[in-house]
């Protein structure tokens, strides 16, 4: 039927059986509603807590999401290894469980962790099990004291550890800081996320974080989300050998790093920002990995080591090398005194709009 709008506009119309609309919306409405849930339905979390292997399981819907790992060997404790949403191991292998095309350097990036490269003159950053017994005096270890807690509350996964900085990693060490140390783990169909919140006490003497760039919570990513190297690289071959020569393999690597400010690429590195992504695909599976920083952190907004060979990381503390000079920060606690960081981590399948992260940002911040 065709008939004249108040404006004049022709519009045609049809008329529909009823019966027929009744049916089709009833048989539509329980899919539409399915559809809802299933994206927005939280993952059931548990924690699995095995003693004696010295790590905490984070199950989320019946699926290993990561591991706390604590073990007293370890120079840190961190998280390994991390999978998607979508069942894809995001983190490096090498050196805890290496896998064909891992890059083969810097040992002392495993999983996800939170350390410093200058407490009271030590190196936390840049310990581990190939620093040579006689060169240790000059490193710090971290040391998983205890589980305070694991629960879930609502849709929330809690995990709470202490541990203790120690330094130097010999056996005339002495503590520097405690550490309480609070895992939030959630996510849904499609993501993923780790709130990690550390709270560091000075104990029994005043401790320095003298301005390096070697920190602080940080991530080492596996081989798809590197960028493309210009130059070779030294990596394990198929069978999980070391190829001894440097060689130039870029299969499959298609990191892509932008910040909240709009920068993009390698240029990321060395800027400050409220958040950062990086962006890869693997096994033809998108996924972006976020960091965010928050505002009560000490240097908000942070500088970013956003690195193209797999480390991301954010360095609230380190101010010098990123500006060329012109800024420098050296964090005093002393003796009782408190520091505080937050920062989060997301996993999200597929590639965001910067729009959505500005809005996970937002719901980060608020939380805290």
């Amino acid at each position: 039927m065709k008939y004249l709008s108040i404006n004049g506009s022709i519009y045609i119309s049809c008329t529909l059986n009823r019966y027929f609309l009744l049916k089709l919306s009833l048989w539509l409405l329980p899919l539409l509603i399915a559809g809802c849930r299933e994206k927005t339905r939280p993952a059931e979390v548990a924690f699995g807590v095995n003693r004696e292997e010295h790590r905490v399981d984070v199950i989320m819907d019946g699926k290993l999401f990561t591991s706390y790992l604590c073990s007293p060997h370890q120079e840190k404790p961190f998280l390994f290894p991390v999978m998607s949403a979508g069942g894809e191991v995001i983190t490096r292998g090498y050196p805890l469980e290496p896998r064909a095309m891992d890059r083969v350097d810097h040992p002392h990036h495993v999983g996800i962790w939170f350390n410093y490269g200058a407490v009271n003159g030590f190196d936390f950053w840049n310990n581990s099990d190939a620093v040579p017994p006689e060169r240790k005096a000059g490193y710090g270890r971290i040391r998983h004291i205890e589980t305070l807690s694991t629960e879930v509350v609502e849709t929330t996964g809690i995990l709470i550890v202490k541990t203790l900085w120690t330094a130097p990693d010999n056996d005339d060490s002495e503590h520097l800081l405690s550490e309480k140390k609070e895992y939030r783990f959630s996510g849904d169909k499609n993501s993923r996320t780790i709130d990690h919140i550390s709270t560091l006490t000075a104990l029994s003497r005043d401790v320095l974080f003298s301005d390096s760039k070697e920190g602080l919570f940080a991530i080492r990513l596996e081989r798809a989300f590197e960028f493309p190297s210009e130059s070779a690289v030294k990596y394990l071959d198929e069978q999980g050998n070391l190829v001894e020569e440097y060689e130039l393999y870029n299969s499959g690597v298609t990191g892509r790093y932008r910040n909240s400010e709009g920068i993009g690429g390698l240029d990321c590195w060395g800027k400050r920002a409220r958040w950062v992504r990086l962006d890869g695909e693997k096994n033809g599976r998108q996924i972006a990995v976020i960091i965010f920083d928050h505002p009560g952190n000490p240097g908000f907004p942070a500088y970013w080591m956003s690195r193209g060979y797999g480390l991301f990381a954010i360095n609230n503390l380190g101010q010098k090398i990123y500006s060329e000079g012109r800024e420098e920060l050296n964090l005093m606690l002393r003796k009782g005194e408190t520091a505080v960081f937050k920062h989060r981590l997301m996993i999200v399948d597929g590639f965001p709009s910067d729009e959505a992260v500005e809005r996970f940002y937002e719901e980060f911040i608020g939380l805290y």
